[in-house]
């Protein structure tokens, strides 16, 4: 087995087969890689809300890489291996005008900086968010050729933003070119299913991981195998969105929390709003019973001291 590590510097702000990988590993081999936070960079601990307008969003959602894997083709599967994710001291959380759930209802710029240590990211004096280390965009070249955005997720992977890969767990990709071009970035300290205002606490960090090839296994879609770090079993505060369609069930659902969390609290509806998107989750809670479905909206009652 061989390590590698990759600096910050090593990034691409697009998926592209024809981008050249900055090293190559074998099944079995080890990398640790820097990672910019979603910005970019272009936040900082001091930044404000009146940042948010000079983001240069072709900066955004840097990923690290990418990794040639040998013996990689397509129709393969692609195994990673989440090892350990260490986050950075702080982090951020922001509306940003035109992104998010409910972004007609929150149009101005947002921004809350949380300090990060001890296993908590605070962002707020006094609210602080259990620290669950997560990998937002991880994925593999298209085979199509490029450049592809990195913000929509696809087959590939990329900007999943599914908060069960973090430390201890297993994801699994179709490979979709010679080598597999694997590549991550968008790392969080915490962050809610759904992530509901487009951010979680967005923060720098180092990953180590490690890669394997199934030959002719490929899954339709990735695949990944979670580790108990990542569940959520604390009591909950729960809120409902009912009705025909899913999108507008989980704005309903959404919204109710941010009332539950206000009136609860008197914590701001923007505030509310960020909170939701990085510590509560987004549950499909029932789609038989036609003509509506159900989808309900988790907040573990410690996050609100009850």
């Amino acid at each position: 087995m061989t390590s590698f590590t990759l600096h910050g510097g090593q990034v691409h702000h697009t998926w592209d087969r024809s981008i050249a990988p900055v090293t190559t590993l074998a099944p079995g081999d080890e990398a640790t890689l820097q990672l910019r936070d979603a910005g970019g960079g272009q936040l900082t601990a001091e930044s404000t809300a009146a940042d948010l307008g000079k983001l240069d969003f072709g900066r955004l959602n840097p990923v690290t890489g990418p990794l040639y894997v040998e013996g990689a083709e397509p129709g393969d599967a692609l195994v990673v291996d989440i090892l350990d994710v260490e986050v950075g001291e702080w982090g951020w959380t922001a509306c940003i005008p035109g992104f998010g759930l409910l972004a007609d209802e929150f149009p101005d710029p947002h921004l809350r900086i949380s300090r990060i240590g001890g296993g908590h990211a605070e962002l707020l004096p006094g609210l602080r968010i259990p620290v669950v280390p997560m990998i937002g965009t991880i994925g593999v070249a298209p085979p199509e050729p490029g450049p592809h955005s990195v913000i929509p997720p696809r087959r590939w992977g990329g900007n999943m933003d599914i908060r069960h890969i973090g430390p201890g767990a297993r994801l699994i990709l179709p490979v979709g070119v010679e080598g597999a071009l694997l590549s991550a970035g968008d790392t969080h300290a915490a962050m809610g299913d759904g992530e509901v205002c487009g951010t979680g606490i967005e923060t720098p960090a180092t990953l180590r991981l490690r890669v394997d090839v199934r030959k002719a296994a490929a899954p339709r879609t990735p695949v990944i195998e979670t580790h108990p770090v990542s569940a959520r079993t604390g009591a909950a505060l729960a809120t409902t969105g009912i009705g025909p369609d899913l999108m507008e069930a989980s704005r309903d659902a959404v919204r109710a929390l941010i009332e539950e969390i206000t009136a609860r609290t008197g914590l701001a509806p923007e505030d509310a709003y960020l909170l939701c998107s990085v510590a509560a989750d987004l549950k499909i809670s029932e789609v038989v019973d036609a003509p509506n479905w159900v989808v309900s909206a988790h907040l573990e009652r410690a996050v609100l001291g009850s």
